[in-house]
């Protein structure tokens, strides 16, 4: 469906469902609920499974009801932070680990230069092992490349409970290897006023920015309001509306990238080839030869909001209409200075017999690129519950679309050595030297400072790079559960359900390089400069770079993009048009059945899923003649599809009301990425006649995971929670994230034809400890009533054999083996101060970083550290006040290196401090 037919259908079902007036039922996985006294902070329910949590008690009193093993944060912790999105937030939680970049096409220092958490890893698996959903609802995939949900995209605002589901019970979805993220958004059912509501303004201060000069503000306003009508109050409707923005300017210092893109690295000690000298471990052997120094400035607009209509028929019937929408479009522009060798020889050592790199001369060059993003997100939904004697019935449509676009990517560049190779000699076997800060500072003669801080003069290479790219999904179904509660005997209820959805994705990458120049213009003759940053990384390099005018660099392009520009991956106009367009349909059917047993104290939940899985892909294939040539391609499909039975058992002893403990055996299994099965076809042939077909591979299996989960859970009456759980994942088939590369890609020859294809890798296993604990220390004499303390501790283990001969023990991408948080808080009579400790190990972020076909080139990420401040103050009259510092410290937002133990050769950004002032009114 096109975009514009698509956005009139979600408009058409969002004024459908204002139409309505509609009450909540709970989600399939809901029971009933009680109205909530946000005020009191009463518990929002009397049973098992809740949708909203207003403060810790009920975030506590959620987990502890819980049939499975569950973490939940609260509106209060939502406020209480200063944190960008729902992605940052979800790092309060133990076994999550947030991160700022991944394998699409803003991957890298390029997305982490934004200086926000985009996605989270549960229990050691990364982002596309996670379900996530809102309100229920399974929300559209639109991320290029990956089945993992931009996070980035949805503000802390507009959410009441964020609940985390480390275990599947056999009615949640069977995909989630990882977790189940279940966004939740009030109803008016979950307040005890007949109408009531809230207007909030915020301001943000960006302390990197300032430094650059830049004012570095931000702000927003959002609004909800919810009333309770008709004779009985049996209607309801919730709304909330919200917009915000953000701005940026942040630090890059990038020798990784350089080193992967401009081949700016070497060994130290080499042989007479270049490669590691024997005896030498060539990770610690490593050093930068170049790299870049920059800015990534910017800034982000969000708006949307959530409305629910709701409607309390009578004592048996509750019907409900739901909907979300998230709006997020963001200019990113990131500016280089560039230091990248040239005519490198390698030259004895003495009579060692060892050698070492001789650098001929540096190239002094100017990069700059715009990364604009436009992305959605939005669910609707209609149910409602229907209790029939022992029955409950509950039906439900669902629909959502989610888009990431790239739209007007454009590079532009300029070089000193654009007409000669002679420029700036050198004829070290180093450029870098290192201070105490890890960082490396690049040795340049005077001649390449001066030329690095006057860009103006270097040469104009070409008007630029132009590259669109659109990735978005749709997704819609049905879904029935009828559960049966018996009013005697062990067997206390059974419950059983249909599931359908289909989803449509597409994806288009197409690209056009005008161009070279040939008349020697300068680049400040394209009029693009206005103004300069007098130091391109304050207070570590301080060389001066240019500010670019988007308006003169669109304008530039515009005037020179021609259609035979087009040069996506081909020769022939056709095949460049098509041959990065991805159309993909997916239809999921399941059902379950599953029982609960009571015996005293002790549950047993038996229970078991099925899903039957159709992945039909549509690609180009780019063909050749009989003698070698490029010929006119054409649009293939090919098909997947996969049947998983899913049994469980999840058993609970609860000890009162003080206790529980909770074991459970579930099976679950995630879907490979859809570039990976039906990626586009493409042919070449080598010079001794070797053709070379890459394509997808229709025949990957899913990844499959046999889990063990024991935790325990206990709660005390003097404001205290504290929670044990070890977890247990046996994995096989893995598929690492690898972006529109091949993932493992695996070959097979038939006389001189060569197939590429991807390949599942093998075994792996994870497993790990989780605890946490809080304690208000509320039984202390006044004041000290008031101080409490929080705590949790994640130790995790990984290993995977990735199915290539040098990665069959490696750690898992985007798992620290230790995470924590740690905070101290006071709260009384209206005031609340929390100051927080965030850390995360080191982990693993790319394979084979240079693709040496060995581990010891893997991208790790050095571990990171912050800390938050937050402080409120509840006046009178509904006004509270809250200001919230994150960063407090101005640690490194992102570090990654190449080799597990040398930062010789790394990626740094520096994002700052940030600041979030917010008042809330309350009527």
């Amino acid at each position: 469906m096109c975009r514009t037919k698509k956005h009139m259908l979600a408009y058409a079902i969002a004024a459908a469902i204002s139409s309505l007036a509609l009450i909540p039922a709970a989600h399939a996985d809901d029971t009933t609920n009680a109205p909530a006294d946000q005020a009191s902070g009463k518990p929002a329910t009397t049973l098992a499974k809740i949708t909203v949590a207003a403060n810790r008690y009920d975030a506590s009193q959620i987990q502890m009801d819980a049939v499975n093993t569950v973490n939940v944060l609260s509106a209060d912790d939502l406020k209480y932070t200063a944190v960008h999105n729902v992605a940052e937030a979800l790092g309060l939680l133990p076994g999550v680990n947030v991160f700022n970049t991944g394998q699409s096409y803003f991957g890298g220092i390029d997305g982490a230069s934004r200086g926000e958490g985009m996605f989270t890893s549960v229990r050691g698996l990364n982002a596309e092992y996670n379900v996530n959903l809102i309100n229920g609802v399974n929300v559209a995939q639109g991320m290029a490349y990956s089945r993992g949900v931009q996070l980035s995209l949805l503000p802390p605002s507009g959410l009441q409970t964020i609940v985390l589901n480390k275990t599947s019970t056999a009615d949640m979805d069977g995909d989630a290897i990882g977790g189940t993220i279940d966004f939740r958004t009030p109803t008016a059912f979950d307040f005890s006023a007949p109408s009531s509501g809230s207007v909030t303004a915020s301001g943000r201060l960006e302390s990197r920015a300032r430094d650059y000069g830049d004012n570095g503000l931000g702000g927003g306003l959002a609004g909800e309001f919810q009333t309770k009508f008709g004779q009985d109050h049996q209607f309801g409707i919730y709304a909330s509306a919200y917009y915000d923005k953000r701005s940026y300017v942040n630090s890059e210092a990038a020798a990784a990238s350089s080193a992967v893109n401009d081949g700016a690295w070497q060994f130290a000690r080499t042989t007479a080839s270049g490669a590691s000298a024997p005896g030498y471990d060539p990770a610690r052997n490593l050093i930068s030869t170049g790299m870049n120094i920059g800015t990534s400035s910017g800034d982000t607009r969000r708006y949307g909001g959530n409305v629910s209509l709701d409607w309390k028929v009578d004592n048996t019937l509750n019907l409900y209409a739901r909907a979300t929408y998230g709006y997020a479009k963001t200019a990113q522009n990131t500016t280089y200075l560039q230091i990248i060798p040239a005519n490198v020889s390698y030259a004895p050592i003495g009579n060692t017999g060892l050698y070492q790199p001789v650098i001929g001369r540096i190239a002094t060059r100017f990069w700059y690129e715009t990364n604009p993003e436009k992305a959605d997100l939005a669910t609707f939904q209609v149910g409602g519950d229907k209790t029939i004697g022992g029955w409950t019935l509950s039906p439900s449509l669902f629909y959502s679309f989610g888009d990431n676009d790239r739209p007007d990517h454009v590079e532009i560049s300029a070089r000193n050595d654009q007409y000669s190779s002679a420029n700036f000699p050198y004829g070290a076997s180093t450029v870098m030297s290192y201070g105490s800060d890890n960082l490396p500072y690049p040795m340049l003669t005077p001649a390449m400072n001066a030329q690095l801080n006057s860009v103006a003069t270097m040469y104009a290479r070409r008007a630029g790079q132009l590259t669109k790219s659109y990735s978005g999904q749709e997704k819609g179904g049905a879904k029935f559960d009828a559960r049966y509660d018996f009013e005697e005997g062990p067997l206390t209820s059974v419950q059983m359900g249909l599931k359908y959805s289909d989803s449509h994705r597409e994806f288009t990458n197409r690209d056009w390089t005008t161009s070279k120049f040939n008349d020697g213009r300068s680049f400040g003759s394209l009029g693009l400069i206005d103004g300069s940053y007098a130091s391109v990384f304050p207070g570590v390099y301080n060389y001066t770079v240019p500010q670019i005018d988007q308006g003169a660099l669109k304008r530039l392009i515009a005037s020179r993009v021609t259609a035979s520009n087009l040069d996506t991956c081909s020769d022939l106009y056709v095949n460049n048009w098509n041959c990065n367009t991805q159309r993909a349909r997916e239809a999921v059917t399941a059902a379950y059945a599953m029982a609960t047993f009571k015996w005293g104290n002790l549950e047993v939940i038996p229970g078991l899923r099925f899903e039957h899985t159709d992945i039909r892909n549509t690609f180009w294939v780019i063909p050749q003649d009989a003698t070698g040539n490029e010929i006119p391609g054409h649009f293939a499909q090919n098909h997947t599809h996969y049947d998983e039975p899913l049994p469980s058992v999840f058993v609970n002893y609860r000890d009162g009301d003080g206790a529980v403990y909770r074991g459970s055996i579930w099976t679950s299994y995630t879907r490979p990425a859809f570039v990976q099965l039906g990626g586009g076809s493409q042919v070449s042939v080598s010079a001794d006649g070797l053709t070379t077909i890459t394509q997808g591979n229709p025949d990957l299996k899913p990844i499959k995971s046999l889990n063990i989960d024991l935790s325990g859970e206990w709660s005390n009456q003097h404001g205290g929670h504290a929670m044990l759980a070890g977890f247990y994942k046996q994995l096989s088939n893995y598929i690492y994230e690898s972006g529109s590369n091949p993932v493992n890609a695996g070959t097979s020859d038939a006389g001189f034809i060569r197939t590429v294809k991807p390949q599942n890798g093998g075994d792996g296993k994870v497993y790990g400890v989780e605890a946490a604990v809080r304690q208000k220390f509320q039984d202390m004499p006044a004041p000290f009533d008031g101080f409490g303390v929080g705590l949790n501790a994640t130790r995790q283990w990984t290993s995977v054999d990735l199915g290539m001969d040098g990665f069959r023990h490696e750690r898992i991408q985007n798992a620290p083996e230790l995470m924590g948080n740690a905070e101290l808080f006071y709260e009384k009579n209206g005031f609340s101060v929390n100051l927080s400790y965030h850390y995360a190990g080191s982990y693993v972020a790319t394979y084979d970083y240079f693709g040496k076909g060995a581990s010891w080139d893997n991208l790790w990420i050095r571990p990171t550290a912050r800390v938050d401040l937050h402080a409120g103050y509840a006046f009178p009259h509904g006004i509270q006040v809250d200001l919230s510092i994150s960063n407090l410290t101005k640690n490194y937002s992102y570090w990654s290196h190449v080799g597990r133990n040398n930062l010789a050769i790394s990626d740094v950004v520096d994002s700052g401090m940030t600041t979030l002032l917010t008042a809330k009114y309350s009527f």
